[in-house]
């Protein structure tokens, strides 16, 4: 796995950890105006990016079938977000009072489990599960979905068909009436997982930049994004923020990152950044009932809110990825000694 990979996850994860550490300080002290501060939603891009290209490196050159690739990627995803998921309209159920994103529904709590765009009962203007953070496994799993029907297919033809299916979905939900399927299908962010295929096939073409270029493009992708979060609305993410995003993956599979000192712990923290987004929604919302109960405000404070935020999520998710993860698993039962 390159290492860049895994410093991107963790630093993708911890930026929408601090952007709705960010929208959660709003909701414990109203007094203090974040909205200046309220950065890091593009990481999810970033994510987006990555997955598109990671699904090609790691099916390239491999007869995988649609069966194998779906197993995998259901082994990977589904245990965390359903417990997760289960565990949230179980909180919405017997304390609702909780909770302010979620509230217990029957048909909405079927369709996130199975990964289906539904209004929020909780607020119906926007299409979130159960679990908020979990709009972006929506569009992973509709992406997983495009990718295994198209791996029967020969590796030259992929990227064609790729580009052919989501252009025909793109129009087709712009034709049809509005629903919440075209609303949502209908978004061009979806592209984005497109963007990192094509990153991965130059990469395994060794069509990459010249190191200073490679760091250049990393850094001036970043930059953009951060402007133009500031910038540009959301409407607009698929160029406004998916351009910076496909620049720093880019950028960053372009650099030799071996002949440079590994960051341990940003990278243990890119194993854990799956775990950290699943997870850190139950973290701020421990924190802003702390901060509502405790007789100081001491949690009111921006900068130790938004710190214990990051610290704190980190922590959690890592814990939960220990716990969750197969490989650790597997590694507890083989040492296990014999009965």
């Amino acid at each position: 796995m390159l290492v860049q990979l895994q410093y991107l996850r963790a630093i993708a994860a911890l930026m929408v950890v601090y952007f709705h550490a960010v929208l959660q300080l709003a909701k414990v002290n109203p007094a203090v105006d974040a909205t200046a501060f309220v950065y890091g939603e593009t990481g999810v891009d970033i994510f987006f990016v990555l997955s598109g290209f990671v699904m090609w490196l790691t099916t390239s050159g491999r007869g995988m079938s649609p069966i194998d690739f779906a197993r995998r990627r259901i082994k990977r995803i589904v245990p965390l977000y359903w417990l997760a998921t289960l565990f949230s309209a179980t909180v919405a159920l017997v304390a609702p009072s909780l909770l302010k994103s979620t509230v217990f529904d029957l048909p909405h709590l079927a369709a996130s489990l199975f990964f289906l765009p539904w209004a929020n009962p909780a607020d119906p203007s926007t299409i979130t599960p159960v679990v908020v953070p979990g709009w972006t496994l929506n569009y992973e799993m509709f992406f997983y979905f495009i990718f295994a029907l198209l791996l029967p297919l020969q590796e030259a033809r992929r990227i064609p068909a790729m580009f052919a299916v989501f252009a025909v979905i793109l129009i087709a939900c712009r034709l049809l009436p509005e629903t919440t399927v075209t609303r949502f299908y209908g978004e061009p962010i979806m592209l984005e997982f497109l963007a990192g295929v094509v990153l991965g096939w130059l990469y395994g073409q060794k069509v990459l930049l010249p190191n200073r270029w490679a760091w250049a493009a990393l850094a001036m992708g970043f930059a953009f994004l951060f402007i133009n979060e500031a910038l540009m609305p959301p409407e607009s993410r698929f160029y406004a923020w998916g351009i910076p995003a496909i620049f720093i993956v880019y950028g960053a599979i372009s650099i030799d990152f071996s002949k440079l000192p590994v960051i341990g712990w940003l990278n243990y923290l890119g194993d854990c950044s799956y775990s950290i987004y699943i997870t850190h929604a139950f973290t701020l919302a421990f924190l802003r009932v702390a901060a509502d109960r405790l007789p100081i405000g001491i949690l009111q404070q921006p900068v130790l809110f938004v710190i214990l935020s990051l610290v704190l999520s980190s922590i959690g998710g890592a814990i939960i990825h220990e716990i969750t993860s197969p490989r650790r698993r597997k590694v507890a039962v083989a040492s296990r000694p014999p009965a």
